[in-house]
């Protein structure tokens, strides 16, 4: 019994259910399950049930979101096994149970006091030097216990990676205003050289069929835009994609993120978007890629640095290469 409360115990406090983000969930259910029993027959709470367990040693020190990445390419295996609460079902409760609303007033809910608690509980632990804890999960217990990074920020984190700083230069190819002091010295200006600011440029795949919601495209443009805006990006590469790419050539950040004519709304395939790109003479081929989805598209081959921008109820049908950013609108 000690085993399976510390189980349950574990999936809320090292808030499971939230860091799901769109993941399938009864598999992403099996991964947790993998990682938390993996722990606890480490630190040797309690006494690991003898039927029913998920457990395997291959797994050992690897995080959830790895495990269910590990799971999702091998799911006629998996598919078959089962958790505390059986075959096929979770045992990862959602939502908040009908009639049931969070009191009024300045309270405290149940998340952050079970993120509190396994804090506390790890630095009594680590003070009274009653041994050593599997180092995941130490660093699983930090991670929850600091804030989750917006994810607006995190896309600002991977655009700085994209462009670094424009460097200024000085030049006497056109003086700037002479000092009074000095009216017979002139003196250099401050310029960006044109060809630094053309070679910043990314492509922006941007899926318009019928399943992407308005909303969903007006942020995810707007939040683009303004990036490209803020690192002196000329113009961006834009291709709207449905069953077929629409190609809308180079625009400026200031248009996208005004009105654009949204071309499409069919089917989806995004593949034949990511060789309009690679084929296209005029885009560089070290340019980076960004992707605007739901989710609700085929497996994409990209051979270029890219990175997904995806609502949060959307879930990717593949294992995804690159940076996966979920939009909470």
């Amino acid at each position: 019994a000690r085993f399976v409360i510390a189980h349950e115990l574990l999936h809320v406090g090292l808030r499971h259910m939230t860091r799901r983000l769109g993941r399938d969930p009864y598999l992403w259910n099996v991964a947790c399950d993998y990682v938390i029993n993996q722990w606890l027959i480490e630190m040797g709470v309690g006494h690991p049930p003898a039927v029913g367990m998920l457990h395997d040693e291959q797994l050992k020190g690897l995080s959830a979101e790895s495990v269910y990445d590990r799971i999702v390419t091998d799911l006629r295996v998996l598919r078959r096994l089962s958790t505390f609460r059986g075959r096929g079902e979770g045992d990862m409760i959602e939502g908040v149970p009908a009639g049931r609303s969070a009191p009024a007033g300045d309270f405290r809910d149940l998340d952050s006091f079970y993120r509190e608690s396994l804090s506390i509980g790890l630095l009594a632990h680590q003070e009274k030097c009653r041994g050593l804890l599997p180092a995941g999960f130490v660093e699983e217990v930090w991670a929850v216990a600091r804030p989750p990074i917006p994810w607006d920020v995190a896309l600002a984190r991977l655009f700085d990676e994209w462009f670094s700083p424009l460097e200024a230069r000085r030049t006497y190819a056109r003086p700037s205003r002479r000092q009074s002091s000095t009216p017979d010295i002139p003196r250099p200006r401050i310029h960006t050289p044109e060809d630094m600011r053309d070679a910043r440029t990314f492509g922006v795949l941007l899926d318009t069929s019928g399943s992407m919601d308005r909303t969903v495209l007006a942020v995810a443009l707007g939040t683009i835009a303004s990036y490209a805006m803020a690192r002196d990006v000329p113009a961006i590469r834009f291709v709207q994609c449905d069953a077929a790419p629409h190609d809308e050539g180079y625009v400026e950040p200031e248009l996208l993120a005004g009105r654009v004519r949204v071309r499409g709304r069919g089917g989806t395939v995004l593949q034949p978007g990511v060789h309009l790109l690679a084929d296209a003479s005029d885009f560089p081929p070290d340019a980076p890629l960004l992707v605007v989805t739901d989710g609700a598209c085929d497996p994409l081959r990209i051979s270029r640095r890219h990175a997904f921008l995806l609502p949060v109820s959307g879930r990717l049908p593949f294992v995804p290469l690159g940076p996966v950013f979920r939009m909470k609108i």
